[in-house]
């Protein structure tokens, strides 16, 4: 069921991309959240590398037990006191929103000698209930972390509302994608706007539509998620 799922997504993607305007190649992040390793397997085998997790602790039992050469993104709000856990292990960390978080990882970073990769998470919804930093921030936030020597910024996040009519969140998407630019057009030294980290199984279509080039994508592949033993 994985595979014939992963190909069906595949399939989507590639006539989303078709009505981008930006013509970006899309990386497919398999958010396999509550889903044992042998779902990630399944996935791996049928091609897959880019997975996602939310919780640091569900991602280090996972680490160990599965490639090696799997690209693991923490994709989930992450506590400056998990930071040491990961540094090293995760491919990307989408979710730094705050200037106190950046340090942490640059502390931790540096004492394993590694740069780390990350996307600055923004909430251009300004809902209440989600984590990232307002647009209006993010610009210094993101000037503040050129200047560490450990941390990389690669791109931005965000996580768009709920909405059964994906048409309704295409604004958030427009937004953030015409701050990356923004952004990119200021030149900031070790500042880069590689990646767009936008749209999840309902939406992923109108992200792609509006510039995302990372689609984090877990129900559509792996089924419903089982939270029972979370």
């Amino acid at each position: 069921m994985i595979k014939e799922n992963l190909k069906q997504v595949l399939s989507i993607i590639e006539e989303a991309k078709k009505d981008s305007p930006y013509h970006q190649d899309v990386t497919l992040v398999a958010v396999s959240k509550t889903h044992p390793a042998e779902d990630i397997q399944e996935a791996y085998d049928a091609g897959i590398r880019d997975f996602g997790e939310n919780k640091v602790q569900e991602l280090m039992n996972k680490i160990d037990v599965l490639p090696q050469d799997i690209r693991w993104h923490l994709i989930g709000h992450l506590q400056r006191n998990k930071v040491k856990y990961i540094i090293g292990r995760t491919y990307l960390i989408h979710s730094v929103d705050s200037l106190r978080l950046a340090e942490e990882i640059e502390k931790e970073s540096a004492k394993h000698q590694v740069v780390t990769h990350i996307l600055v998470q923004v909430n251009v919804s300004k809902e209440e209930s989600k984590s990232g930093i307002e647009t209006e921030q993010a610009i210094d936030l993101i000037r503040a972390i050129s200047e560490m020597k450990h941390v990389q910024v690669e791109g931005l996040m965000t996580i768009a509302p709920e909405d059964e009519n994906p048409e309704n969140v295409r604004c958030y998407f427009r937004m953030l994608k015409k701050l990356s630019l923004d952004i990119d057009a200021l030149n900031i030294d070790n500042i880069f706007m590689n990646f767009l980290s936008m749209g999840m199984s309902g939406d992923f279509v109108v992200a792609i539509n509006e510039g995302s080039n990372l689609v984090r994508i877990g129900t559509k592949i792996f089924g419903a998620r089982d939270y029972s033993n979370m």
